[in-house]
């Protein structure tokens, strides 16, 4: 009995073991069950957050894709400069906005938020949310920061994808290149003249100005804006074969990454809309309308020439009282008389005077590829007007007409067309002649005398290995009923005038002197001045070309001329 009762609990013992036994295999298989469920719901849940995140851009793309009309609107090509250089670009960006209707949990979401943006006004934020209304919480987002919102996987936070359009120049070109809207249309510059091209060319559109020669030039005259105290300045850089521009700058200019609206008059374009009375760089006009007329040569005596004349009573007089009376017509544009020019333009005629000026198209408004370009002022013909015109007093024209006036008149007499869009023509063949070829033989050597002799008024630009030539001009500026103290000083100038290539057209907007400012000569006398004893040209203008010649002379030589 007693064994048994042995067995029973034997038998008690052994069922309660393998009892125990198999409830504990059943907790380890249940344990793995759970740890490969939980697996699988961690990957579930990482991909259901790619999948939002994906559904999201998807999302996004469709609504793009099915308003392609909108997204087309905002495509517009690219800019460059003659060497690839970006001027202008558009760029993909994406803006994120918060849809406040679909927020779910307002404190998660500003908590989220904060870790990838923390430098935000939360308390703006905040107030924004409960307006419930759509807001944008962030435009131009980076790609990493883009990603870390697609992690959160919340709905509320809404990406759109834009093309922008960016000036990374900023300043440099603003005056080329002009502004667009808020539409998208350009309404100044090359962006509004090339509206339709830009909206519809697959490739960039190259320009033929050079970064680094535009950088440069507007380098030298916000220098000199500040030494001459001046209200503006301008300057045009262009191939006297070709009419290619490579560089044109207008002070003061603005940046058209900011989409202001250009309500400041000194904002004009000095450089294509300013119309102007330039002075004494109209002589080299007169002479070489004679020359061309064959009325007159290089060595055609003016003897007894007066001081001052009267005409319809008003005085015109030399600017020097140095100036001989006796004179050749070479001399006469070397010491840039006034009286001799009036003789010689007596000599040619109203006529034949006008019909030259237009020749060289600086009486009409030149076709250009923007429309900011200014027209000259009517100017009523008779015998004092043709007086006064023969030495630049009281008859108008713009800087870019200037430049190309005299691009023809040392050409060879070949027609060119200012341009800022690059083309492959190189060479004048099939060009309208304008002038008689002998003409630019005749006035190359005299503008070089400009520059080279004591008696010339440019000799601040003489820089070695270069050979420039040039006429310089100063003039009142016009008021109602007369004329100011306040001067518009020119330079234009040619290099190498051995074998023309460039003209630089370059003006100042009432510049005044400067008793500090050191005048260093360049012709290699290391001659040095202080102070500027008069606001001329040739102590304003000269000085500022010559400076850039300096600055962009290696430049041009290495990449685009043998200039020597």
């Amino acid at each position: 009995m007693k064994n048994k009762d042995s067995r029973i609990i034997l038998e008690k013992d052994l069922s309660d073991f393998l009892y125990n036994k198999n409830k504990s295999n059943l907790n380890i298989s249940f344990n793995r069950i759970a740890f490969v469920f939980f697996i699988f719901f961690f990957i579930s849940v990482i991909y259901t957050i790619h999948l939002v995140h994906l559904g999201a851009r998807e999302s996004n793309n469709q609504n793009i894709g099915n308003d392609k009309e909108t997204f087309n609107n905002l495509y517009r090509a690219d800019i460059t400069d003659r060497n690839g250089n970006y001027i202008v670009k558009t760029v993909s960006s994406i803006d994120v906005g918060i849809s406040t209707k679909q927020v779910i949990d307002k404190k998660k979401l500003i908590l989220n938020l904060k870790y990838i943006f923390p430098n935000k006004d939360y308390q703006k934020i905040n107030s924004k949310l409960n307006n419930k209304n759509f807001f944008y919480f962030e435009k131009k987002v980076s790609d990493e920061n883009y990603e870390k919102l697609m992690q959160l996987g919340d709905k509320s936070i809404q990406p759109e994808e834009k093309l922008t359009r960016i000036y990374p120049e900023k300043n440099l070109f603003s005056h080329i290149i002009g502004q667009i809207d808020d539409d998208n249309n350009g309404i100044s510059g090359l962006e509004k003249s090339l509206d339709e091209n830009l909206k519809n060319s697959p490739k960039p559109i190259k320009l033929s100005v050079d970064k680094d020669v535009q950088f440069l030039i507007r380098q030298e005259l916000l220098t000199f804006n500040k030494i001459f105290k001046t209200q503006g300045s301008a300057a045009i850089l262009m191939d006297v074969n070709n009419g290619q521009i490579f560089s044109l700058v207008s002070l003061p200019d603005f940046d058209p990454n900011k989409r202001e609206k250009i309500l400041n008059k000194n904002l004009i374009n000095r450089a294509t809309k300013g119309v102007y009375e330039f002075g004494s760089v109209f002589k080299t006009f007169t002479l070489a309308a004679g020359l061309h007329e064959k009325i007159i040569e290089t060595d055609t005596m003016f003897n007894d020439l007066p001081k001052s004349i009267k005409c319809a009573g008003y005085p015109i007089s030399e600017y020097d009282d140095e100036i001989p009376t006796s004179l050749s017509a070479e001399q006469i544009l070397i010491r840039s008389g006034n009286i001799g020019s009036v003789r010689i333009g007596q000599k040619i005629g109203e006529h034949k005077f006008k019909s030259f000026l237009n020749k060289l198209g600086v009486l009409s408004k030149t076709r250009f590829d923007i429309e900011e370009v200014g027209s000259p002022l009517k100017f009523n013909w008779g015998k004092c007007s043709l007086a006064t015109a023969s030495f630049g007093h009281g008859i108008t024209t713009t800087l870019l007409q200037l430049a190309k006036g005299y691009s023809i008149l040392v050409n060879g007499g070949y027609d060119v067309n200012p341009s800022l869009i690059l083309s492959d023509e190189k060479k004048l063949e099939n060009k309208t002649v304008v002038l008689e070829k002998n003409v630019s033989k005749k006035i190359l050597p005299i503008l070089r005398k400009i520059v080279t002799e004591k008696e010339g008024t440019a000799s601040l630009a003489n820089v070695n290995g270069y050979e420039i030539g040039g006429k310089t001009g100063t003039a009142q500026k016009s008021i109602s009923g007369g004329y100011s103290n306040k001067k518009i000083n020119t330079f234009i100038s040619i290099f190498p005038t051995s074998k023309p290539k460039f003209v630089l057209a370059l003006m100042l907007d009432e510049p005044k002197t400067n008793k500090d400012y050191i005048y260093h000569f360049r012709d290699g006398s290391d001659i040095k001045y202080k102070g500027t004893p008069f606001n001329t040209a040739g102590w304003t203008t000269v000085e500022v070309a010559g400076q850039i010649v300096e600055k962009i002379g290696p430049i041009l030589a290495t990449k685009y001329s043998e200039v020597n």
